[in-house]
């Protein structure tokens, strides 16, 4: 395809003259390019909702989720995947990231690898997607919406009738036309022409966001707007722990470190706390509820 066609390789006029301008200047106009992002990933709401609930409820089905792609996308894929355990405790096999190359191109470019439809499909199956029919989601994540790596598993995806997502950075793009459904902020040409990790990086990991919190919101790992699958595994995260406990029911630190102590996690330790129960009985009653506290205390009696 003629790449130069692709509005993410365009040439940017407000930028042209940007190794001209003194240092404040130049970075006041990167600012104000990067303004503009938040702007486009807005108009991608609606579809950014549907990719959430339908991913939501392949979760519920035992299905987990993919991301694949190269270089920039591929590292904020494999980025977002590697927070969601730490977050929202949740096993690192639900939510994968798959990039061009390995994880050595995490470290060190690999740009040559991106050019491979057949390695692409070849990395998504040795993941096990769709291994034993799980309902599993693929997003393929390629701002030009054309990386032959990403095109590769998407179309092993389609032939397997997973769910299967394009987040790109242009319109009606190769990966949109194999795509159930198609997530595309358009942000236009870059302050440096071509370089993608720029305006086209930010609304992907803008897009990430909202994909895997809104997922896990939507299947119980978040209470109000408390993190309560948090993993105490560091003295930071022990002091969030305690917090969330304390902001949850209205006890007081010292209480809440003691309750969480008896309890293993924030989530029992709440459902002690408010509903008056030891912890087999706390645990057992969120077992009840799916393991969502949300629901178990929203159907207390009033």
């Amino acid at each position: 395809m003629n790449l130069a066609a692709l509005t993410t390789e365009a040439r940017n006029p407000r930028t042209e003259h940007i190794d001209q301008l003194p240092t404040l200047e130049m970075l006041t106009v990167i600012n104000q390019e990067d303004q503009s992002v938040p702007l486009a990933v807005a108009i991608e709401l609606p579809h950014i909702a549907k990719a959430v609930d339908a991913i939501a409820e392949r979760f519920e089905r035992g299905g987990r989720l993919f991301y694949i792609g190269a270089g920039t996308s591929g590292r904020l894929g494999v980025l977002d995947a590697s927070e969601c355990p730490p977050t929202f405790s949740v096993p690192p096999t639900l939510v994968q990231g798959l990039i061009a190359g390995g994880d050595s191109a995490l470290r060190k470019s690999s740009e040559k690898s991106e050019d491979s439809r057949e390695q692409g499909a070849a990395d998504l199956a040795s993941a096990g997607f769709c291994a034993n029919g799980a309902p599993d989601t693929l997003v393929g994540i390629a701002a030009s919406g054309r990386t032959p790596y990403v095109l590769g598993a998407m179309e092993h995806s389609r032939k397997l009738g997973a769910l299967t997502i394009s987040l790109t950075c242009v319109a009606d793009s190769q990966m949109a036309a194999l795509a159930d459904i198609a997530i595309a902020p358009v942000t236009g040409p870059e302050v440096v022409t071509g370089s993608t990790r720029l305006k086209a990086g930010t609304a992907t990991k803008l897009v990430l966001n909202m994909l895997s919190t809104g997922v896990m919101i939507r299947t119980g790992a978040v209470y109000g707007n408390l993190m309560v699958n948090v993993q105490p595994t560091n003295e930071k995260l022990v002091d969030r722990a305690h917090r969330i406990i304390t902001d949850a029911t209205g006890i007081d630190r010292a209480a809440a470190a003691k309750l969480l102590e008896e309890a293993g996690n924030v989530k029992v330790a709440i459902a002690m706390q408010k509903l008056g129960l030891d912890r087999s009985a706390a645990e057992a009653a969120l077992r009840n509820s799916n393991d969502r506290l949300g629901l178990l205390l929203r159907n207390l009696p009033s």
